[in-house]
């Protein structure tokens, strides 16, 4: 989709023009009694004002929030009004959600159309309000279609933003609408990668895709181990998980320097869990649990969208990502509960439970990243279904060793309108993770406290006093119904622009 910006006060010739249209409560009183509505619409050109009038069904539009009504217009072009309530009310949020589900209504019937933007900006905020509604749409302008024979194209592939603005403030709006295509472009392949069947989706092809994509970012280095490499840095229970599977693991480790880096430039590191496909192994999930288990490696996904749109953006951040990918299958080769291995620290582990695997592979990876010394590490990782009995299926678990960090990470999620929850480690976690017979096991005494105890393991191999974050997002990686802009089935692509505002306010 191209976005452009139009400085013009005279309309622009696209099909569809869409207004925004708020209401107040009005000291009149219906024939029942009932308070009267009140349309404010002051901010139409006059001509637009006289021809809603004119069509008889305009009395029925109240302008609440989402209500949408159309006409025509003398000249022959589409208008569609699209009602945000109350003015006092309005925030980011709304106009992300609402642009987003007006698209879905529109992008089959026009080709282009023209956003009167200084309709929908909040008060003192107009790039703000230009940004979220930019992000609501690219979002929202997805459909994952590979593997379906009859392929559905949107035909709306132009948004103008009409604004009265001067022309002084190109610049500024420009880097917006710039920004947001570029977010779209790193979420859209996010979702790719999420919703890429397994048998399409191993390891080494994951990995192969990634370096490719890499390879066309400017001042990034790439760095590839396999299974050799993975055993030069003892990363054992990496390849405990992957000792069952038809492919070599991979860990792409992947460096981002700005151009202009000093001693003093923050250093931010992204771990991501890269599972393509996580049968349990010999702790083997049931049947329905199974499904969707593509999913898996959404934290690897999500971490490397993060980078790339930072990279794009040229921050003025260092940033490694650490991408840690193997299936977890189930052969004669594959890790049996019970097994003792020796991680990267030096740690022994016994491994009681083959489906708590992602740990396994964070831990090792975690502590290979910790070896740079950054300013914070934040892993992602569809961990535990536990999190889901914590915090639904709409809100992502965090974990922390520094209340700094993670009170960025809250602010952040707040600042781009997603949902965040912080979760406690205490002592009592870590010492349910010792083992009798090894110094540490992967899964706790008992099944209380599970994304707490995952992530209290993952503690365990940390190194160098690096202040260290764990998203948890196994019940927001997809299926967000709520969210208009996000897929009800499919990878949601949440958490990739909390990361990017965190990177950015770092």
């Amino acid at each position: 989709m191209q976005f452009k910006l139009l400085f013009e006060a005279n309309q622009s010739s696209t099909e569809l023009h869409i207004y925004s249209c708020f209401n107040k409560t009005s000291d009149k009183k219906s024939k029942d009694n009932e308070p009267i509505k009140e349309l404010l619409n002051n901010h139409w050109p006059d001509e637009v004002k006289e021809d809603f009038l004119h069509s008889i069904a305009s009395r029925h539009f109240k302008a609440e929030v989402g209500e949408t009504f159309s006409f025509t217009q003398v000249n022959g072009q589409s208008v569609i009004v699209l009602g945000l309530g109350d003015k006092n009310r309005l925030c980011l949020e709304t106009l992300r959600k609402q642009l987003a589900n007006l698209y879905k209504h529109i992008c089959s019937k026009f080709e282009d159309a023209t956003i009167h933007l200084d309709g929908f900006a909040l008060k003192g905020k107009l790039e703000q309000s230009l940004n979220a509604i930019c992000e609501g749409l690219v979002m929202v302008n997805y459909h994952f279609d590979k593997h379906q024979t009859h392929k559905k194209k949107a035909k709306l592939n132009s948004i103008i933003f009409q604004t009265k603005e001067k022309k002084t403030a190109a610049k500024k709006l420009q880097a917006v609408l710039d920004h947001a295509q570029i977010l779209g472009s790193s979420i859209t392949l996010a979702k790719d990668f999420v919703n890429e069947a397994p048998n399409h989706l191993n390891s080494e092809i994951y990995a192969k895709e990634i370096e490719k994509d890499a390879k066309k970012l400017k001042n990034v280095k790439i760095k590839i181990l396999g299974k050799a490499e993975l055993k030069k840095e003892n990363m054992n229970m990496f390849l405990s998980v992957n000792a069952g599977s038809a492919y070599e693991p991979r860990l792409v480790h992947l460096t981002y320097t700005p151009s202009k880096a000093t001693k003093n430039t923050k250093h931010i590191a992204l771990v991501g869990k890269g599972l393509t496909f996580d049968t349990g192994g010999y702790s083997l999930k049931p049947g329905p649990s199974m499904m969707g288990m593509k999913f898996d490696m959404a934290g690897s996904a999500t971490v490397y969208a993060a980078f790339r749109a930072c990279v794009l953006m040229n921050l003025p951040v260092k940033i490694s990502c650490y991408l840690g990918m193997t299936d977890n299958a189930v052969s004669s080769l594959a890790t049996m509960p019970d097994t003792v291995v020796t991680a990267r620290n030096g740690k022994t582990v016994e491994i009681l439970n083959t489906d708590a695997e992602g740990r396994l592979v964070l831990g090792d990876v975690v502590n290979y990243a910790c070896e740079d010394k950054p300013n914070a590490l934040i892993d992602v990782a569809t961990l535990t279904g536990a999190i889901l009995v914590s915090l639904g299926s709409e809100v992502c678990g965090l974990f922390s060793n520094q209340e700094k960090l993670a009170k960025d990470l809250l602010q952040s999620a707040k600042n781009v309108d997603e949902y965040m929850w912080q979760l406690p480690i205490i002592e009592e976690h870590k010492s349910d993770m010792k083992s009798s017979v090894a110094d540490i096991k992967n899964i706790g005494s008992h099944g209380n406290g599970g994304s707490a105890k995952g992530a209290a393991f993952i503690q365990y191999f940390l190194k160098n006093d690096v202040a260290w974050a764990h998203l948890d997002i196994a019940g927001i990686a997809g299926g967000q119904s709520h969210l208009p802009y996000c897929d009800s089935k499919g990878a949601s692509g949440l958490v990739v622009r909390t990361l990017i505002d965190y990177i950015k306010n770092v």
